[in-house]
């Protein structure tokens, strides 16, 4: 078991606080962040046809959601509804699933940036605090990438089976997911 000291436990118990109540708080730009860093992104085509404001408004629930999970502690099921709904939701939209990922890799780097700059480790133990929220960061939205794609082809397979009318046997070729409500 790793013991830490009062100081270090105290000091990743107050950044671990701030980053909580900041992706609260400042979910408006944190969002905005990334939608300036989609914009900038010459592969995410998809994304820059909806109205900046939408993008912004869409995206912010993502911080608060990060922020509940780095307080309580990886709650699978919540994550997993949060980001399987988006996935579905990005599909009907018109998107690729890989812009999908990237665009959750972009929310991961706005933290990452924000943490590195507010926290910058500037001694060994500001280091250490800051590896550990990354880890849960990383975690997290590793996490929300499994389910947003898991969300995307759940609903490209209802789509194939049903008004695409594809048969099982093709469908069982190329989806190999463990999908909720396929019929056994």
């Amino acid at each position: 078991m790793l013991y830490l000291s009062g100081r270090v436990y105290n000091l990743i118990i107050m950044i671990d606080r701030i980053l909580i109540d900041s992706l609260n708080i400042r979910a408006r730009d944190f969002a905005t962040k990334w939608k300036n860093q989609i914009h900038s992104a010459h592969q995410l085509k998809q994304y820059k046809t909806i109205e900046e404001n939408q993008l912004i408004e869409g995206h912010m629930a993502i911080y608060p959601l990060l922020s509940r999970t780095l307080d309580r502690g990886l709650d699978r099921s919540q994550v997993g509804d949060y980001f399987v709904k988006l996935g579905k939701k990005r599909l009907a939209g018109g998107f690729p699933v890989s812009e999908v990922v990237y665009g959750l890799n972009i929310s991961q780097k706005v933290v990452i940036e924000y943490i590195m700059t507010e926290f910058a480790p500037e001694n060994p133990m500001r280091m250490y605090q800051s590896l550990g929220a990354l880890t849960r960061v990383a975690e997290f939205f590793l996490l929300g990438s499994f389910y947003v794609t898991k969300g995307f082809l759940e609903e490209t397979y209802k789509g194939m089976k049903g008004q695409d009318q594809v048969s099982d046997e093709l469908l069982k070729k190329y989806f190999k997911d463990d999908f909720f409500f396929k019929d056994n």
